[in-house]
C-alpha cells in the first residue's frame, strides 16, 4: 500500500479521493468507509466539537464515486447537552452519502459501569494480507490491517471476529481520531460476518449506525458481528465494537438482499 491517505484536502469542503478508498465491487466506485469516516469528521468538529458524538447513521442512497467530494454539516436541533447534526456528501452536486449524528454532553463521573457483553478476545499476531474472492482487493481492503480470529476471513461463511486498523490516515497530513478510524472500518462488519452468499445473490448494505456508550480511543478496534435474515425480509447485520479499554458500542447494518 503506497497511497499516503484515502483523501487530499483540496479546499472549501472539497476533497480529492485516492485510489485506497476504491471498494472491493469496483474499482470506479469507493467503499463505504473512507466516505463515512469523510462525514464523521465533519461531525465530530463542527462548532469546536464541544459534545462528544454518541451515535451515527449513515444512508448510502448510491454509490460514491472515487473522485472529488464535497461535505458540507448543518444544525438540526442544538443545545448545551444535546444536538442532531446532519451531513451531506455530494459528488458532481449529487447526494451521494447522508449522515446524522446525536452529540451530547459527556456523563458525570459517578455514572455506573454498565456493559452486557464481554471484552474482546485478545488482538492476534499480525497475519498475511487477506483476500476476497472475486473482488478488487487493491484499494480500501489493502489500505486496512486485518486480523481474524479463529483461522476466518472475508471468504468465511458464518458470524466472524476481526481486529482491524487503517494502514493510512484519513486525510493527507492529518492524524486520525478514533472516531474516524471507526467509521473508517465500521462499514466492513458485516463483511467480518458474512453469513449470507454474496454471489449466488445480491447482498449489499445500505447504510450504517455506529452507537458509542463511551469514546473510543487508539488505533486497532475489533468487530464481532453476526447477521440475521428472514425469506421475504431482508438483512441486518449487528457487530460489538471493542477497543483495547474493552466494549464500547455497537455497528448495525440494514442488508439487502435479492435476486441478481
Amino acid at each position: 500500500m503506497t497511497a499516503k491517505a484515502f483523501y487530499r484536502d483540496v479546499g472549501d469542503g472539497r476533497f480529492e479521493s485516492g485510489p485506497a478508498t476504491a471498494g472491493p465491487w469496483s474499482p470506479k466506485t469507493q467503499h463505504a468507509g473512507p466516505p463515512s469516516a469523510l462525514l464523521a469528521r465533519a461531525l465530530e468538529s463542527f462548532d469546536g466539537g464541544r459534545l462528544r458524538v454518541a451515535r451515527v447513521t449513515v444512508e448510502v442512497p448510491r454509490p460514491v464515486p472515487v473522485g472529488d467530494v464535497r461535505v458540507e454539516v448543518r444544525p438540526v436541533r442544538s443545545g448545551g447537552r444535546a444536538e442532531l447534526l446532519e451531513a451531506e456528501l455530494t459528488s458532481d452536486g449529487q447526494p451521494v452519502m447522508l449522515a446524522r449524528a446525536w452529540r451530547l454532553a459527556p456523563g458525570p463521573a459517578d455514572t455506573p459501569v454498565l456493559r452486557a457483553h464481554s471484552d474482546p478476545p485478545p488482538l492476534p499476531a499480525p497475519q498475511p494480507d487477506h483476500g476476497m474472492a472475486g473482488a478488487h482487493v487493491d484499494g480500501y481492503i489493502a489500505a486496512i490491517e486485518w486480523r481474524f480470529l479463529d483461522g476466518g476471513g472475508f471468504d468465511t461463511l458464518g458470524p466472524g471476529t476481526a481486529w482491524a486498523r487503517p494502514r493510512i490516515p484519513l486525510v493527507e497530513g492529518e492524524t486520525d481520531t478514533p472516531l474516524g478510524r471507526v467509521l473508517t472500518l465500521a462499514d466492513a462488519s458485516w463483511a467480518v460476518g458474512f453469513e449470507l452468499d454474496r454471489h449466488r445473490q445480491l447482498v449489499i448494505n445500505t447504510d450504517i449506525t455506529v452507537a458509542l456508550h463511551r469514546p473510543p480511543v487508539g488505533e486497532w478496534f475489533c468487530m464481532h458481528t453476526s447477521t440475521s435474515a428472514s425469506p421475504g425480509g431482508s438483512g441486518l447485520a449487528v457487530g460489538q465494537l471493542s477497543d483495547q479499554d474493552g466494549d464500547c458500542g455497537r455497528i448495525v447494518q440494514t442488508i439487502l438482499v435479492t435476486s441478481r
